[in-house]
C-alpha cells in the first residue's frame, strides 16, 4: 500500500507479538483489541466521531486500507450509531490472522509452521525487523517515563494495550508494577482511546451481553396479598463469553 506509518491494529499486535516465541500475548483479548483499534484508527482518520458511548460515521469516504474500509462500511450500513461495546463485541471472523498476513506481506513478520502435539497444525510470527517493534514501545515508555502528556496515537495504543491486558507483558513482575499503573492512567489523555478501550474491557468483563438497566420498578407491584411484597424476579443472565473466532492455532 506505499504507507509508512503504521494503524493502530498494527502496532497493537507488534506489541502484543512475542519475540521469542512467535506468539501473541492475550490472544482472545487480542482480538477484541484489533476490533477497537480500528475505530480509533478510523476515527483519527476523520471517519467516525463519538457520540456519547455510540460510534457515528461523520465521513464514508473511504481511507485507501481495505481492512479499515470494510469495517468502515459495515458501519455505515448500520444506519445509526453503534454502541461501541456492541461493534467490539460482535463477530470478528480471522480479523488477527488478517493483520498478521498483512505484516508478513509487508515483510515485518515471516511464517514459520509448525504442530501442536505432533498433530495439529500451527504458525508463528517471527519478526523480521525488531526496530519497528523497539520503536513503538519506546513511545509507550517514554510517555510511562517523562509523565508528558503523549500524542493521540500513542495515547490510545496505550488505552488499548492496558485494555487487553498487554501490561503484564510488556512490564512484568513487581518491578514494572509502576509502569503498569501509569500505562493504565495513560487512558484520559485520547477521549476516543479511552471510549474504546473501555468498550473492550466492558466486553471482557459480560457488559455487552447484559440488558440495558430500566428506571425504578412501577410502585404498584408492592402491595400483594397479605402486605408482603412480590419477590423480585432473577435478573442474573449469565454473561456470553468472547470465543476466539480463529479456526486453527494461530500465533497463540
Amino acid at each position: 500500500m506505499g504507507r509508512s506509518r503504521r494503524t493502530l491494529p498494527e502496532e497493537l499486535l507488534l506489541l502484543a507479538l512475542d519475540p521469542a516465541t512467535g506468539t501473541t500475548a492475550q490472544p482472545q483479548s487480542l482480538d477484541l483489541g484489533l476490533a477497537g483499534a480500528q475505530l480509533v484508527e478510523l476515527a483519527l482518520a476523520g471517519r467516525i466521531a463519538p457520540d456519547g458511548d455510540r460510534i457515528a460515521v461523520v465521513v464514508p469516504r473511504p481511507t485507501g486500507d481495505p481492512t479499515l474500509d470494510c469495517a468502515l462500511e459495515l458501519l455505515r450500513r448500520r444506519g445509526a450509531p453503534v454502541r461501541a461495546v456492541h461493534w467490539i463485541g460482535g463477530p470478528r471472523l480471522g480479523l488477527r490472522q488478517t493483520y498478521l498476513s498483512h505484516l508478513e506481506r509487508c515483510g515485518m513478520v515471516h511464517a514459520v509452521a509448525g504442530q501442536m502435539c505432533g498433530v495439529l497444525p500451527t504458525t508463528r510470527y517471527q519478526a523480521t525487523d525488531t526496530e519497528i517493534s523497539r520503536e513503538i514501545r519506546a513511545r509507550l515508555d517514554s510517555a510511562i517515563r517523562t509523565g508528558v502528556p503523549p500524542d493521540p496515537r500513542t495515547a490510545a495504543l496505550a488505552a488499548l494495550a492496558h485494555a487487553v491486558g498487554l501490561g503484564k507483558h510488556l512490564y512484568p513482575g513487581n518491578e514494572g508494577r509502576s509502569s503498569r499503573s501509569r500505562l493504565r492512567d495513560l487512558i484520559r489523555h485520547d477521549p476516543m482511546g479511552g471510549l474504546v478501550a473501555h468498550a473492550v474491557m466492558d466486553v471482557q468483563n459480560g457488559a455487552a451481553a447484559q440488558p440495558r438497566r430500566s428506571s425504578a420498578p412501577p410502585a404498584g407491584r408492592q402491595a400483594a396479598a397479605g402486605g408482603r411484597g412480590a419477590p423480585e424476579p432473577a435478573r442474573g443472565v449469565p454473561a456470553q463469553p468472547h470465543r476466539g473466532s480463529m479456526a486453527r492455532a494461530v500465533a497463540h
